[in-house]
């Protein structure tokens, strides 16, 4: 399993570090910036060898020059965005794979916050950038909801212990607007309380689990948020 730790940046971005003890190698994913990721791994001991970009966006690729000049990592990202990240050195689509040493993870297309975005998905981790965020999901900056839809659909396909790695701290506002959704789902009132109580402590949310997700999360739960408006607008209609 990787060793992974978060490395908060800017007013709520997470640049993720992983690290594999086998072979001790580190991949950098996402880096908004790279003074604060240079010096979590410099604590650490851990050497950069890598970093993966889930989409060219400045706040997860900014710190990709002087990580790239300071280690001479090697740069992985999207092919349909491969022209807008700096110093790529590999393109990578769905199907393709990515390793961190002896951990193998494979590439996810899911365009919809950007038309190429991807994620990479390892034993037990998912580094998913913008996609998908704990009880919300990104913005449809460049794709369609039926794109979002989909590349949800993908990630939650995975194992539901898989523990989502995303790039940015909306927890306790997605929560507060997935409440609105589903009032009476228990599970999801419980998770809006604990997470007032991590960030009442300035405890991060991220990670959290994808069987989480599957419980609370509006946008994943489409089908089940979908029939229950169908059945509220039937009791409104037998009221009126």
């Amino acid at each position: 399993m990787l060793d992974i730790v978060g490395v908060p940046v800017l007013s709520d971005n997470y640049v993720w570090l992983a690290h594999d003890a086998a072979s001790g190698e580190t991949a950098v994913i996402d880096p908004a910036v790279a003074g604060p990721v240079l010096e979590a791994a410099t604590s650490r001991g851990w050497k950069i060898t890598q970093i993966l970009n889930t989409h060219w966006h400045p706040d997860h690729v900014g710190g990709n020059a002087d990580i790239v000049a300071a280690t001479g990592a090697k740069v992985t990202g999207p092919a349909g965005e491969a022209a807008k990240i700096p110093h790529i050195s590999r393109a990578v689509v769905e199907g393709d794979t990515v390793q961190i040493g002896s951990q193998l993870g494979r590439v996810i297309d899911c365009p919809a916050h950007t038309a190429g975005h991807n994620a990479y998905a390892f034993d037990g981790a998912l580094f998913c950038g913008d996609t998908l965020f704990a009880m919300g999901c990104g913005r449809l900056f460049e794709g369609t909801a039926e794109q979002m839809h989909s590349a949800l659909a993908k990630f939650m396909a995975l194992p539901p212990r898989t523990l989502v790695y995303c790039a940015h701290e909306y927890t306790q506002s997605n929560a507060r607007f997935a409440v609105t959704v589903e009032p009476d789902n228990e599970a999801l009132r419980r998770r809006a309380e604990a997470v007032d109580r991590l960030r009442e402590r300035g405890d991060p949310t991220v990670p959290f689990s994808l069987a989480m997700e599957a419980a609370t999360n509006p946008f994943v739960r489409a089908g089940s948020v979908a029939e229950l408006a169908r059945r509220r607008a039937a009791k409104d209609v037998f009221k009126g």
